[in-house]
């Protein structure tokens, strides 16, 4: 299933198409390993920056090492994409994002940091139906509601990779403290990492599953 909400005439990042006219920027990533400029857009979400909470969620989930297979749920202009393909050059990322633009910047990106081959761009529908992920971080679209949000996490956490994890980044005001009770009534052991600046990184694995 594909979430597609629709929105007012000039769109919005969680659409198919973002009905914005396009003006791209440099964005610069200052991460204490990792130094990046990549481009962003209008229509895409956070536009022009790298928003605190995809900061906080770069600088202190687990860091990804080896060749696992990592997505990226959510992927926006590619600012988490690019730098697991930069930390980890064994991995293979799937950036995966509802919104066409937001495809075509993750995919120049990852182009321009010598990626390409390693960040696997997509729609989520076009994603294999059989592939499995080791890691899923993300920053979701929590603006598309409650029942969308539930359907899009069940969907993707479910092919979490035996000894998977996941990442997520949110909001406490947007959420965060309901959303893992939320989860770990559905299955998913989910532990609050981090907190700062108004943000949770959560923790969530299928129950069961130990570190």
């Amino acid at each position: 299933m594909q979430v597609t909400v629709h929105a007012v005439s000039d769109g919005h990042y969680f659409d198919d198409d973002p009905g914005r006219g396009s003006d791209p920027s440099p964005v610069e990533i200052n991460l204490p390993d990792v130094a990046l400029v990549l481009t962003a857009d209008r229509g895409v979400f956070s536009s022009g920056r790298l928003d605190p909470g995809t900061k906080l969620l770069l600088s202190e989930a687990p860091p990804v090492s080896g060749s696992p297979t990592v997505l990226d749920l959510g992927c926006g202009w590619g600012p988490i994409a690019c730098v697991t393909a930069r930390r980890a050059p064994d991995a293979v990322v799937w950036a995966i994002d509802v919104n066409s633009r937001a495809r075509t910047l993750t995919e120049d990106n990852a182009s321009s940091i010598g990626a390409s081959e390693q960040v696997m761009v997509a729609a989520p529908d076009d994603v294999p139906s059989d592939l499995t992920f080791d890691r899923i971080l993300s920053n979701p679209p929590i603006r598309i509601g409650k029942a969308a949000l539930h359907d899009l996490l069940l969907r993707w956490l479910r092919r979490l990779s035996p000894g998977g994890v996941a990442h997520l980044v949110v909001q406490k005001h947007l959420g965060s403290d309901s959303l893992a009770r939320w989860l770990d009534g559905r299955g998913f052991a989910t532990t609050r990492l981090v907190s700062r600046a108004g943000y949770r990184v959560l923790e969530v694995r299928p129950r069961g599953e130990n570190p």
